[in-house]
C-alpha cells in the first residue's frame, strides 16, 4: 500500500509540473526561406491555431496549424512580389485555395531535440530539429524536401536540363514561439 501511494504522489507531481500554453499569435513568429542555383525568396506566415506543452521549462510538445493564405514574400516588391506570391500560392507548390493549412505535431522531444509530424497539402512526413529558449520563447528552425509534400516544380531530381533555373528541395523553416500572457484572476470585491 505503501509503494502505491508513493508511486502516486510522485505521478502527481510529475503531472503539475506539466503544463499546456495558447501561442501569442502576435508576438510569435514564422518565416520561410526557399533557395535556387542562383538566389533565395523569404517571407512570412502566421498561425492559425498554436499549443504547446512544456514540463520543467522544457518543450515536450504541441500542435502548430499554419494559415497558408498568410504566406507573404518580403524580399521582393510590387509586379514581381504579386506574380512571385501568386506562383507559390498555386498548384506548382503550396495550392493554398485547395490545402488552406498545414500542420506540424510534436510527437516526442529528447533533450532539445523534436521529433515532429508535417502536413503540407495532405502528405505528411518526419521532421526532426532542435530548439532554444531565449526568455519565454522557444526559437529554432527545420528544413524539409518540398518534393515529399508533392512540389516537384524546377527540382533538379525530378527534371533533366534546367541549367540554372534549379530550384532547391530543401525549404528552411524559422520560428519563435512565444506564450501567450496569462491574466491573473479577478479578486471578487
Amino acid at each position: 500500500m505503501k509503494k502505491i501511494l508513493t508511486g502516486l504522489i510522485i505521478s502527481t507531481a510529475f503531472t503539475f509540473n506539466l503544463h499546456a500554453f495558447e501561442v501569442d499569435k502576435e508576438k510569435s513568429s514564422l518565416s520561410w526561406k526557399g533557395t535556387k542555383i542562383n538566389g533565395e525568396h523569404y517571407g512570412n506566415l502566421k498561425f492559425k491555431e498554436a499549443k504547446a506543452s512544456v514540463k520543467d521549462g522544457k518543450l515536450v510538445g504541441g500542435e502548430f496549424v499554419v494559415d497558408m493564405n498568410s504566406i507573404t514574400v518580403t524580399d521582393l516588391k510590387g509586379e514581381w512580389k504579386d506574380k512571385f506570391l501568386g506562383h507559390i500560392k498555386s498548384g506548382d507548390f503550396f495550392q493554398v485555395e485547395k490545402y488552406p493549412v498545414s500542420k506540424l505535431v510534436i510527437n516526442s522531444v529528447k533533450g532539445n531535440k523534436v521529433n515532429a509530424t508535417l502536413t503540407v497539402k495532405d502528405k505528411s512526413g518526419p521532421v526532426s530539429f532542435d530548439y532554444k529558449k531565449e526568455g519565454k520563447a522557444f526559437v529554432g528552425d527545420f528544413k524539409f524536401d518540398r518534393t515529399k509534400f508533392g512540389m516537384i516544380y524546377k527540382s533538379g531530381n525530378f527534371f533533366k536540363d534546367l541549367g540554372d533555373k534549379i530550384i532547391h528541395d530543401d525549404v528552411l523553416v524559422n520560428f519563435k514561439l512565444v506564450p501567450q500572457e496569462q491574466l491573473a484572476p479577478q479578486k471578487k470585491k
